[in-house]
C-alpha cells in the first residue's frame, strides 16, 4: 500500500497535468500498480536475507515458516534451497497466471466501472464497515472509521493531498521505533545518521525530493515576476 501511495504522489508531482489525477489518468493507475507489483516481490527479500518480514501478510508467512521448522534468514538458501527457489518459481508462475486470467477478463473487469455510483458507493460503504468490525469486533473502529471517513471527504474537498497523511500514519510508530533504538545505541549522538552511508544516502534523496517539490513553485513564482515585469 505505501509503495502504491508514493507512486501515485510521485507520478502527479512530475507530471506536467496534475489535474487529471483523480479522474481516471493512465499514469495515476498504471504508476501505482506497478510499484504494488514490485512491492510484492521486493518485500521477500528482507524476509529471506535479515528474517525481518515487510508486512503482515509476510508475518504470517514467517509464522508458518517457524511453526514447519523452517527459520528465514541468511542461511535458508543453503539450508532450506528447494523451499526458497520454489518460491521464487511460484512468483514466475503467480505472474504468468495473472495475466492468463486478466486479459481475457478485462471486459468484464471494464463492466464493473459502469455500476452507477449511487449504487456502487452504499456497497463499498457496506463492505468497508463489516470488515473493519470483523477484524476487532469492536464498536470504537466503527466510529474510528467514520472519522477518517469525513476527514477524508474534507481533504478531498479542500484539496489536501491524502497520501502523505496515510504514509506518516503507518510509518510514523516504525520511524520512532528505530530513532530511538538507534539514539540508544548511539547514545544520543546524532551524528550517526550523517556518518554511516546507509543511513546518509536515504537522508539525501529525501532532501532532495523535498527540494524538488518546491522547485515548480519558485518557477511559477519567476514567470509571474517575469510576466509583470513586462507589462
Amino acid at each position: 500500500m505505501i509503495s502504491s501511495f508514493a507512486s501515485y504522489a510521485l507520478e502527479k508531482r512530475l507530471s506536467k497535468h496534475p489535474d487529471r489525477f483523480g479522474k481516471g489518468t493512465i499514469e495515476g493507475v498504471a504508476g501505482p500498480e506497478s510499484a504494488n507489483n514490485s512491492a510484492t516481490g521486493g518485500a521477500f527479500i528482507p524476509l529471506f536475507t535479515l528474517g525481518i518480514p515487510a508486512n503482515a501478510v509476510l508475518a504470517m508467512l514467517m509464522a508458518a515458516f517457524i511453526i514447519h521448522g523452517v527459520s528465514p534468514g541468511p542461511l535458508i538458501l543453503k539450508e532450506r534451497p528447494s523451499l526458497f527457489w520454489g518460491v521464487i518459481a511460484s512468483m514466475y508462475i503467480g505472474n504468468t497466471m495473472l495475466l492468463a486470467l486478466n486479459l481475457p477478463l478485462i471486459g468484464m473487469w471494464v463492466r464493473v466501472l459502469k455500476v452507477p455510483y449511487r449504487i456502487l458507493f452504499p456497497l463499498i460503504l457496506l463492505f468497508c464497515l463489516i470488515g473493519v468490525y470483523s477484524a476487532s469486533n469492536m464498536p470504537f473502529d466503527l466510529y474510528v472509521l467514520i472519522f477518517f471517513g469525513i476527514l477524508g471527504y474534507l481533504m478531498r474537498k479542500f484539496e489536501y493531498e491524502p497520501a502523505p497523511l496515510i504514509l506518516a500514519f503507518v510509518l510514523g510508530p516504525l520511524l520512532e521505533n528505530n530513532l530511538r533504538k538507534s539514539l540508544i545505541i548511539s547514545q544520543g549522538d546524532f551524528s550517526i545518521f550523517f556518518t554511516r552511508p546507509l543511513s546518509m544516502v536515504p537522508l539525501v534523496m529525501a532532501l532532495l525530493l523535498l527540494v524538488s517539490s518546491a522547485l515548480p513553485l519558485f518557477a511559477h513564482k519567476r514567470k509571474q515576476i517575469i510576466e509583470k515585469i513586462k507589462e
